[in-house]
């Protein structure tokens, strides 16, 4: 399958079916899925997300070497906007794999495909995430209170910021 762009380490393609056992190592980590808002994923069920991310332009794989080791969310918005989303294998994070893969979908996307603004939801307790948007020149724009539940209260919702970028501004 052809890359829809690569980076200096990195492929960012299409999910394929038989990615499912990648996945399931990102998608069945606890410490990886806490701040989304899905529950963990079991084993089984990443087979199915495989094939759906297979079909849907909304997934794309990220890999080194051959082994998928995070996804990207990139998803239309209204008015030339587009959501970006990001989760990575938690032995892989802290290597710039996020951020080289993030900023490349971002200069693809600016440059191929007519986006005028990217943005991303990030909730207010994800340091890491927060720091990484901020890295690839995101603004924060917004504070959205109490929009999904905490895993670990149902009585409690997490905050999130909502950070953004134009292609006028973009250094990529």
């Amino acid at each position: 399958m052809s890359a829809l762009f690569t980076t200096e380490r990195l492929t960012v393609r299409k999910f394929k079916p038989e990615d499912w056992e990648d996945l399931a190592e990102i998608l069945t980590d606890p410490e990886v899925t806490y701040f989304e808002p899905y529950e963990t994923f079991t084993r089984e069920a990443c087979v199915k997300e495989a094939e759906s991310f297979a079909e849907s332009d909304e997934f794309y794989a990220v890999v080194l070497d051959g082994k998928v080791i995070g996804k990207i969310y990139f998803s239309k918005r209204d008015f030339g906007t587009y959501e970006i989303g990001y989760t990575f294998h938690g032995g892989f994070q802290g290597k710039g794999y996020a951020c080289e893969s993030v900023k490349g979908m971002m200069a693809y996307a600016f440059k191929n495909m007519g986006v005028r603004r990217i943005i991303a939801e990030v909730n207010t307790r994800n340091d890491k995430s927060n720091r990484l948007v901020e890295r690839l020149g995101m603004r924060r724009e917004a504070e959205h209170k109490e929009i999904f539940p905490n895993k670990a209260d149902e009585n409690k919702y997490e905050d999130f910021y909502v950070y953004a970028v134009l292609a006028k501004e973009f250094e990529g």
